[in-house]
């Protein structure tokens, strides 16, 4: 998994590509709970992600509460639809603010 960050338009962009499972999750673990509290508003861009297992749904939990914590914002934007799949049988689609792509994840921002 690849991970790449920058400022973008007042938010922080998190974006992964890759898969996100048990051997790549505590590379995002390392990084999305802090951006999260370090910016009071957070996109993290899932486009380039084809899977997302427990492991990573646990890391986008734990950056959910973090942000919470800290009275920041988290959207989850460009989940595929294998991806958002398990996000709806997991029962995380409601849990979090999830736009289409970066810019539908800016607007949901402002």
């Amino acid at each position: 998994m690849d991970i790449s960050e920058q400022q973008l338009d007042g938010a922080w962009l998190v974006a992964a590509s890759g898969r996100i499972d048990s051997n790549s999750a505590p590379q995002l673990e390392a990084v999305l709970p802090d951006r999260v509290q370090q910016h009071a508003a957070t996109i993290m861009d899932l486009a380039g992600v084809a899977y997302v297992s427990s492991a990573g749904l646990r890391v986008f939990l734990k950056g959910m509460k973090a942000a919470k914590a800290g009275g920041h914002r988290l959207v989850l934007t460009g989940l595929s639809p294998a991806v958002h799949e398990v996000f709806d049988i997991s029962g995380f689609t409601p849990i979090f603010a999830i736009a289409a792509d970066v810019d539908a994840g800016l607007a949901a921002l402002r």
